[in-house]
């Protein structure tokens, strides 16, 4: 298993090459698909009160994959958690989506929120949303052809939810 740790900027170089890769497949993430290092950096490398990570190789020291969490909306929404996870496609199959997601459901619950909602995941996205229910999130809407997949077209974006 990876380890956990907070990201810092000195970790994008090792980041960057992966998150360029998902981003610009167009298959997982509704972001522009030229996003530039500087923007995707901005984005993703949340500042407290939010929180970034890696999942590192203990024995190489590789970057494996990242998690960007923090509230899901401002002010009356605040007590919900959300995140995002990316994990190197290198890595895929060694449980670092599994360690990122279970990490940041502990700190969720560590920080006070209540619950923690995904509010765009990919319905074609098979891995992530087995992956989201295996660790006790349920489907609690679907957004019919919201999201343009490269090659499957129009497919849903679920909203998925799980209480802390």
């Amino acid at each position: 298993m990876p380890s956990i740790r907070e990201a810092g900027g000195d970790d994008w170089p090792a980041v960057w090459p992966f998150f360029r890769e998902i981003v610009a497949a167009g298959e997982t993430f509704p972001y522009p698909l030229d996003l530039g290092p500087d923007d995707a950096r901005e984005l993703w490398l949340r500042r407290p009160p939010g929180r970034a990570v890696v999942a590192v190789d203990e024995a190489s020291g590789a970057v494996l994959g990242t998690a960007s969490m923090g509230a899901n909306r401002p002010e009356n929404g605040s007590h919900i958690a959300s995140a995002s996870y990316m994990v190197a496609p290198a890595a895929a199959g060694r449980g670092v989506g599994r360690t990122l997601v279970e990490d940041s459901l502990g700190w969720a619950r560590a920080e006070g929120f209540r619950g923690m909602q995904f509010n765009a995941v990919v319905e074609s996205n098979v891995v992530a949303v087995g992956l989201y229910r295996s660790l006790g999130f349920e489907v609690v809407g679907t957004v019919p052809g919201a999201f343009r997949h490269p090659r499957a077209g129009f497919v849903g974006l679920h909203v998925m939810y799980r209480g802390l």
